[in-house]
């Protein structure tokens, strides 16, 4: 998988490198339609380069969390070259236009319609950079929502083999004090067994002792 995201940045590197180009040559382009034919190329070069973008984030959303943070700070960087060039263009566009208006206004056409014009492009120009910047924060915070996910879920993988583990050994410890039962069940038995084989002993002593006692006294009396 780290092969594969390597390979999208050689392609981008490509991509970026050629829209840095379009977009140097656009200003010094001496007509209107060659102009038009590297914006058209240009805007082609951006949507290849947003599809790869794309394509690596998947990419990298599916790396192990030990790699992952090394990609992700190279995929950032990425999308923040994007917006660089995106603003670029961008730039380069108004300035075209407003040469575009000017010279129509050079050939006759009414200086207000040209204020009104350029007041909307840079209008929209506006909008569109508060929503690329408001998506790209969106998109930040889902790449770091999952991140947090990610660690999350292993926190728990660890969490579940240290559970784990605490059991073995808590069934391997209910097995010795099982066997420490058992042999100190099998002591006590033997304890009591000698007891009682040592009182029986002494029972026998004593019946002894008393009877030799009783016939020594009983010989003493007939002599």
């Amino acid at each position: 998988m780290a092969s594969l995201i390597e390979s999208y940045e050689h392609q981008y590197s490509g991509i970026t490198s050629e829209i840095t180009s379009q977009i140097g040559r656009i200003p010094n382009l001496s007509s209107v339609e060659a102009k038009q034919n590297a914006m058209s190329n240009v805007d082609r070069l951006l949507e290849e380069a947003k599809e790869l973008l794309e394509q690596m984030g998947l990419e990298v959303r599916g790396l192990q969390s030990d790699i992952r943070p090394k990609y992700s700070n190279r995929f950032k960087s990425y999308e923040k070259e994007l917006q660089r060039l995106e603003k670029d263009y961008r730039r380069s566009k108004t300035a075209f236009s407003d040469k575009v208006i000017r010279d129509e206004l050079l050939n006759g056409e009414d200086y207000t319609h040209y204020e009104n014009q350029r007041s909307k492009l840079l209008d929209n120009t506006e909008s569109i950079e508060r929503m690329g910047s408001s998506v790209d924060n969106t998109f930040q915070i889902c790449v770091e929502t999952e991140a947090i996910g990610g660690q999350i879920l292993s926190d728990l993988h660890s969490q579940r083999e240290q559970i784990n583990r605490s059991r073995s050994r808590l069934k391997e410890t209910d097995a010795m004090l099982g066997k420490s039962s058992r042999v100190l069940s099998g002591m006590m038995k033997r304890i009591v067994q000698n007891r009682l084989v040592l009182v029986l002993v002494v029972v026998v002593l004593l019946t002894v002792i008393i009877v030799g006692i009783y016939m020594g006294v009983k010989k003493a009396k007939k002599t």
